[in-house]
């Protein structure tokens, strides 16, 4: 267990880690970067023993004889700590900071600093900010924009930057105090993977001018000792040299490089990169000791089939275009959909559902709230509250492939699919089923206002059930199939509404009715035949019948 603690002045607001009303700081006077967590009197028993005390202008220095250093332990009050945070920071001497006094529960915990600092004499302690994961499937960010410029003083809490992920821009909020000393990568910055450094950040202003030439170290060459360091492991090997006899050692290798060509070495940051864009790493030559591949080699590959593409593009005579870059939404959620269709068996249900009563309803439902001031209710939130109370009927439609079992859900949380020029987003409704349509109707605009200004957060999108999406009402689509969200095993599909001429009550009797199209897409591992039929019966029920919704 880890535990970080604040440097310096701010050392005082560390309530949240001390336990006890008075505590003690051990300071070790060595460069060594560990720091131990120990009780008090742990201390004075084991590795301190008062003989070798010694006192200091009013700070007492101990002795360690397990480790031969100087410790220095001061006094603090804990009313002065509890305005504190849980950020470690060395001292400006580059002496890592221990605290004893602790709760039980961390008494014989190693904690060791977990922020790094330059190794360099002239850069003063700073934080290196990285590249956030701000959702689940986030693998690299774009900067849209800095909202702190070089040189502002940042609180905890402001907005640093604001991030464009793959799902939507999020504001990233600074988790400390202090100034911001170096932007790495400026408003606009592409694919920056996360955790690399994207600012630095330092305690004191007067240190700001020492970031003005700073460079992050890249990502490359951070890769390359943990690439080479399991090419030093084997050293036994050069016995083998020793013995006179050369066919052995021959034979040995290839059958080396039979394995070899079954088994491709690749680093793990090589295998990612080349997952990430569907290369096949086989068809890779390594340029790493024994041919491992690298990552180098990864971009190497990349970059010559982008030249080779653009060739050919060149050369088709007479074509006018215009390349429109990918922005992370739009890369993920094609990769996504092309791993649904692939790997998801899907099936197709239509119905043609009677939605006379249903428009009726709402014509007598929207007076009422523009009476008291809400939104107006749409066809489409009606869809969702009949869908969401069909899914709580037949709860298996509201359910997940987890390969070794089918989980089933609870809660009925409906996506819904909303168009905009930033790409395709889904926020989510939770609870649907338990909600009124005064309420779905409310949270589905707010929520489509935020996906259109590009502004949607990761819970406004994430923990979704099943998914509704409506081309009907907005572009007049008849009917379609929609593909499967995954980790969900169904999506519907909504198409317009349209007059048809049906038979009347009596025979020659003819009358007309309005008739809205809904396909179910099904993923045939989860939902059978006959359970998603099970579940349109009564998704149509609850639309020719929408009074049934209201009890």
């Amino acid at each position: 267990m880890e535990l970080l603690l604040r440097h310096s002045a701010k050392l005082r607001r560390v309530h949240a880690v001390l336990g006890r009303e008075r505590g003690s700081v051990v300071r070790h006077f060595s460069s060594s970067d560990c720091s131990s967590l120990v009780k008090e009197d742990t201390i004075s028993r084991s590795n301190l023993h008062a003989e070798h005390a010694k006192k200091i202008g009013g700070s007492n220095f101990t002795h360690d004889r397990q480790s031969g250093k100087e410790l220095q332990i001061s006094k603090f009050s804990m009313q002065e700590a509890r305005r504190g945070s849980s950020f470690t920071r060395a001292s400006k001497h580059g002496m890592p900071i221990a605290v004893t006094g602790v709760h039980s529960l961390f008494s014989c915990v190693q904690v060791v600093s977990a922020r790094c600092f330059s190794s360099g004499a002239d850069l003063p302690p700073h934080q290196e900010i990285g590249m956030p994961s701000l959702s689940p499937t986030m693998t690299e960010g774009n900067i849209a924009r800095w909202v702190k410029k070089e040189g502002d003083k940042v609180s905890l809490g402001e907005v640093l930057c604001e991030v464009e992920t793959d799902k939507a821009t999020v504001e990233m909020e600074c988790m400390e105090e202090g100034y911001l000393a170096k932007i790495i990568h400026g408003d606009g910055a592409k694919e920056i993977k996360v955790g690399e450094i994207i600012a630095v950040t330092v305690e004191e202003e007067e240190d700001i001018g020492k970031f003005k030439d700073y460079k992050a170290p890249s990502s490359a060459e951070s890769a390359a000792p943990a690439e080479s360091k399991p090419q030093s492991e084997p050293t036994e090997p050069k016995e083998e040299k020793e013995q006179p006899k050369a066919p052995e050692p021959r034979a040995t290798k290839t059958e080396e490089s039979s394995l070899s060509e079954d088994r491709t070495f690749s680093s793990p940051l090589a295998r990612k990169l080349a997952e990430d864009n569907n290369v096949p790493i086989s068809s890779i030559k390594g340029t790493g000791p024994d041919g491992r591949i690298l990552k180098a080699d990864i971009e190497d590959y990349l970059a010559s089939v982008a030249k080779g593409s653009k060739k050919e593009t060149l050369a088709a005579p007479g074509l006018g275009y215009v390349d429109l870059p990918n922005t992370q939404i739009r890369k993920v959620t094609a990769n996504r959909l092309l791993h649904s269709k692939q790997t998801i068996p899907h099936y197709y249900l239509t119905v043609d559902t009677c939605v006379d009563k249903l428009i009726k309803l709402r014509s007598e439902l929207n007076p009422m709230q523009d009476t008291s001031g809400g939104k107006k209710i749409s066809i489409n939130d009606l869809v969702i509250k009949a869908a969401a109370l069909a899914l709580r009927k037949v709860p298996e439609c509201n359910s997940s492939w987890m390969n070794d079992f089918i989980r089933q859900y609870h809660n009925v949380n409906i996506n819904v699919a909303v168009q905009t020029e930033h790409g395709l987003f889904v926020p989510v409704i939770r609870d649907a089923d338990k909600k009124g349509l005064a309420t779905i109707a409310d949270e589905v605009k707010q929520l489509a206002q935020r996906a259109r200004d590009n502004s949607l957060k990761p819970e406004d999108y994430e923990g979704g059930t099943f998914t509704v999406s409506n081309l009907g009402g907005p572009f007049g689509i008849k009917q379609f199939c929609a593909i499967v969200n995954p980790p969900q095993s169904a999506i519907l599909a909504i198409g317009s509404a349209e007059k048809r001429v049906i038979p009347g009550a009596s025979e020659g009797e003819f009358e007309i009715g309005s008739f809205m199209s809904a396909t179910l897409s099904c993923d045939h591992r989860v939902i059978d035949g006959a359970i998603g039929a099970e579940w349109m019966k009564a998704f149509k029920g609850y639309i020719e019948n929408p009074t049934t919704m209201l009890l």
